[in-house]
Order: C-alpha cells, then sequence, then structure tokens
C-alpha cells in the first residue's frame, strides 16, 4: 500500500531530521480498546525489522466490566504485559494537578523519539504533544478530514459511505485536526457492520503505522494540512440512537441497524417489549407497500418484511413506501433468533406492529 498524499516539504517539522539507524527509535504506545492492541501487537513482533523499541505502553485505568464489575485491564494494558513491556495508566496528564505533572515527567524520563496513539480516549495536552522529539502520531480511523472524532467508523456506516480506511496524522492542539502523514482506504460493502468494519481498519491501521514508522522523517517531510471545509464530526454514539423510527426509509434503518451493531444496537417495541433488530438484507427497493410503517407484512422463513418510510430517492411513486427485511432479531430475555425460528413459532405475526418506546 501507499500514500495518496502529495509530497510537500513546506510542512517538515522543525525537530524532523533524519533519524539515526545506530540505534532503534524509542517508542511509547498508547491505546486502550482492542482496536489499539492489534497495532500494538504488530509492532511489538516488528520491532527488529523496523528498528523500533517499544520503551514502555500507556492505557486508559483499568475499569469495572462483566457482571462481576470486577477491575479489568484493558486490550492494550494485556497485550503489554504479555510482553513485559512496562505499562502506565495515568487518569490525566493536565499540569494544574499534581498527577498529571507527575505523569508528564514519567513521560519524559522514557525519552521517546515519538508516541503512536489509538484510540486512547486521554486528552493529551500540547505540552504532552512536544515531549516526543518527533511528537504523536495518531492511527486514526477515517479517510481525514472526513469524520472526526470519537465513533469514526459508526458514522461512516450511517451516513452511508462508500469507503473509509486509516489516516496516520501528526498530533495537533485540536480534535483530530492534525497534518495527515498516510491514508489507505477501505471499501465499506453492503454487509459491513461497525464490528466487521472496526475488525478491517484495525488490521489496516496495524500496517499503516508500521508503515510510517519505518521511514518515518520522509512521511513526515510530505505532510499534508487537512481541509477543515471537508470535516464532520462524528459524535460519541449514545444508546437512544439505536432505537428505531419506522418512518424514516428501509435504506436508512438498514445502515443504523449495520453501524450499531454491537453497540448501541438497533431496536423497536412490540407490545411495549424491547426487540433487538440484529440483521437484516441489503434494500430491495422493487419491494414497495402501503402499509403504515413498522407494520410486519410478512413473517418468512428467509425474512419478516416490515414497512417502513418514503424514500422520495428511490424515484418510486410516493405512496408506496420502503420496505426492510429483517433476518435476525432478539426477544427481550431471549436469544437471537432467525427469521425461520420465528416462523416457526407464534412470537410475532402478519399484521403486528412495531412501534416507538410508549412508556
Amino acid at each position: 500500500m501507499t500514500s495518496d498524499l502529495t509530497i510537500s516539504t513546506d510542512s517538515l517539522p522543525t525537530n524532523s531530521s533524519a533519524i539515526s539507524v545506530l540505534r532503534p527509535l524509542r517508542v511509547v504506545f498508547a491505546g486502550t480498546p482492542e482496536f489499539a492492541a492489534i497495532s500494538l501487537e504488530a509492532l511489538i513482533s516488528q520491532q527488529d525489522a523496523l528498528n523500533i523499541d517499544i520503551v514502555a505502553v500507556y492505557s486508559q485505568p483499568d475499569r469495572k466490566a462483566g457482571r462481576g464489575q470486577k477491575l479489568a485491564a484493558s486490550a492494550v494494558k494485556q497485550g503489554a504485559l504479555a510482553h513485559d513491556i512496562p505499562v502506565e495508566q495515568p487518569a490525566t496528564f493536565k499540569k494544574s494537578s499534581e498527577e498529571g505533572v507527575a505523569a508528564r515527567e514519567i513521560l519524559q524520563n522514557y525519552q521517546p523519539d515519538v508516541m503512536v496513539v489509538a484510540a486512547y480516549g486521554l486528552i493529551l495536552p500540547l505540552g504532552v504533544l512536544t515531549i516526543p522529539t518527533y511528537g504523536c502520531l495518531n492511527i486514526h480511523g477515517s479517510l481525514l478530514p472526513r469524520w472526526r472524532g470519537a465513533a469514526p467508523i459508526h458514522r461512516a456506516l450511517l451516513a452511508g459511505d462508500a469507503e473509509t480506511g486509516i489516516t496516520i496524522m501528526q498530533m495537533d492542539k485540536g480534535l483530530d485536526t492534525g497534518d495527515m502523514l498516510y491514508k489507505v482506504s477501505c471499501a465499506i460493502e453492503s454487509d459491513d457492520s461497525a464490528a466487521s468494519l472496526h475488525d478491517k481498519l484495525a488490521a489496516l491501521g496495524a500496517t499503516a503505522i508500521s508503515t510510517v514508522l519505518q521511514e518515518l522523517p520522509y512521511y513526515q517531510a510530505q505532510a499534508t494540512a487537512q481541509d477543515d471545509n471537508a470535516a464532520n464530526y462524528a459524535e460519541k454514539l449514545i444508546k437512544t440512537e439505536g432505537e428505531i423510527d419506522w418512518a424514516q426509509s428501509a435504506a436508512h434503518i438498514e445502515r443504523q441497524i449495520r453501524g450499531l451493531t454491537p453497540w448501541p444496537g438497533a431496536y423497536t417495541f412490540l407490545d411495549g417489549q424491547r426487540v433487538k433488530i440484529l440483521a437484516s438484507l441489503p434494500v430491495n427497493d422493487t419491494q414497495r407497500t402501503d402499509k403504515p410503517a413498522g407494520t410486519v407484512i410478512s413473517v418468512g422463513r428467509k425474512a419478516i418484511l416490515v414497512a417502513c418510510g418514503v424514500d422520495n430517492k428511490v424515484g418510486h411513486n410516493d405512496l408506496q413506501a420502503s420496505t426492510l427485511a429483517i433476518t435476525t432479531l432478539q426477544f427481550a430475555g431471549s436469544k437471537p433468533v432467525s427469521a425461520e425460528q420465528i416462523c416457526h413459532g407464534n412470537q410475532l405475526n402478519d399484521g403486528d406492529q412495531f412501534t416507538a418506546d410508549i412508556t
């Protein structure tokens, strides 16, 4: 894979000089979830080939998880400990607090040449970004500047984007506003969910950061500024975004299901009980209906056909609404079931009505 950015020496960082090949590049890695752990594992396995030395790993403090709500280490922390790499878990880097000042001093003591950041979840002030000799590089899950912010993978799916990708960015004090060093694209397939796209981009990110670290001076020398006018903010997901509004078009709802899987998940209500919609087929524009939005048109072995809202873009008769073919759903307190399983039961019937929360 090659960068699709044009070379420009005008944006060469003032501290960017040829990195000596006589010693490994001292790398500090900062990340928390599985997305970041994939890149960390790749870099650990390639330390000799890339001539790098991962001297420390930073991750968010342990959080309570699971039914027992016991403290659990992040995926990144687990990966670091498995390779005997020192782990730091400051709660803040703010110089207004004693903990933040101490955290900065500890980072300084590692004498990092570069800091690689991936889904860390902790704000890095300008005073931290300037500690590494060559600054901080972010592995961002979108083709910047398309989606800046916390949930770029989900927002790309919800918006119906045809492609997304990975951007290796030189971090600055803004939110994902830094210069772009390297970009690689990834097509969004019709059956991609947030989960499957996450896995694709995690692997792509690992390859991309390895590429950049192998020739860091070159990529920093050809860094390209972002076009702020083309940027969109990928807001953090909230649970209520999962509630389906059946008055929306089938295409909109189908993207909602894929874009919010596995969390927070798309859901609706049947007789006041929550029902999770786990999967559906791609929208068939030829399947139209005059039934009210949310009506179960038919319960079949392959799919459950539900009336949605009118999609004027399709070019059909405005009186004919779009439909969605659901293949998997989950009733409250039950396991996920397929359309065929539902067809052989009595939990859902033709004419039933999915509604909004009535509580």
